[in-house]
């Protein structure tokens, strides 16, 4: 009886193995070594400059080193002129690029998703140029602005100018033309972005509009630029940052001259930090044009309602 009444007992149920953890935590282990390599490469450099605006540096001078506090900032702000003539030219050469990058730009990135023949070859041709690095960009110009071999001679040739003329040196013109070297590498990043953004504007829109009446610029306020806005915002918000930290164009292009007019706030940080060696003082100026960036590009958002909808 015992016996038939273990055999009728129904076998217990299977236990239930734990759920391993390696599975949920193998995401997190595959992208460790890349957060690793962002948190050396980006926070730490970060850290450190925040670290040296509070100190006198400058390797040359050992016997100054040391913790400086606020000073670097108080100098920076009250007795250098250079610091807020840079940066006012900084503001003023991000303003004119990004301006005329972003109306260039759209003309182009309109014209070019228009069907006509030849439409492939001259989307290449418009966006070779940011292929080019700026180095490279900036030896093209300055061989272009040569005053013996570049268009200053051959508009002379012409009667317009004369002949040893170099725009590069004269203050009345080097503004002008370090702005037309950099318009040439940088209209077409605007007319990828919008060119993407416009491909996928559904054409019933302007169907519709046809129907009703409206006009290629109706069309185009009405129906192009809504649709464009985020493109537009994020582009120039990231073009203007691209644009203030701009160093190697004017670098090569002027150096910053003639006489200081066109050193930017980022190049007179380089210069500060490897030409005088006074690292403390560039890292101080590092965070402010840090703050700066930051803080215009929060406005920036906010103002522009990035993401959101129009009401």
């Amino acid at each position: 009886m015992a016996q038939a009444a273990a055999v009728a007992k129904p076998p217990a149920p299977p236990r239930r193995r734990r759920a391993s953890a390696t599975p949920r935590r193998l995401p997190y282990l595959l992208i460790a070594p890349a957060a690793l390599l962002m948190l050396g490469f980006i926070a730490y450099p970060v850290v450190s400059v925040f670290y040296y605006s509070l100190q006198e540096y400058n390797p040359t001078k050992p016997w100054r080193n040391g913790f400086a506090g606020f000073d670097n900032f108080v100098h920076a702000f009250t007795e250098d002129p250079l610091f807020w003539d840079t940066l006012v030219f900084s503001a003023k050469w991000v303003f004119v690029e990004v301006g005329l990058q972003l109306l260039f730009g759209l003309a182009l990135a309109l014209i070019v998703n228009q069907t006509f023949v030849g439409r492939a070859v001259g989307r290449a041709l418009v966006f070779s140029p940011w292929a080019v690095s700026g180095v490279l960009t900036s030896a093209i110009w300055v061989l272009l602005y040569n005053s013996q071999t570049g268009i200053t001679r051959y508009l002379a040739d012409v009667g317009i100018g004369s002949y040893g003329t170099s725009w590069l040196s004269d203050t009345s013109t080097v503004f002008p033309a370090a702005i037309v070297a950099d318009l040439w590498r940088g209209v077409p990043f605007f007319a990828i972005l919008i060119l993407a953004d416009l491909q996928s504007v559904s054409k019933d829109l302007y169907e519709a509009a046809e129907v009703d009446g409206a006009g290629r610029l109706q069309q185009f306020w009405n129906i192009t630029l809504p649709h464009l806005k985020d493109a537009i915002v994020l582009s120039t918000l990231l073009r203007a940052v691209w644009e203030f930290n701009n160093v190697d164009l004017l670098y090569t292009l002027t150096g910053g001259g003639p006489a200081g007019e066109t050193t930017t706030l980022p190049l007179y940080i380089a210069n500060t930090s490897v030409e005088a060696h006074n690292f403390g003082y560039a890292s101080a100026l590092t965070t402010v044009a840090f703050v700066i960036l930051l803080f215009c590009s929060i406005v920036y958002l906010r103002l522009s309602k990035f993401g959101g909808e129009d009401k």
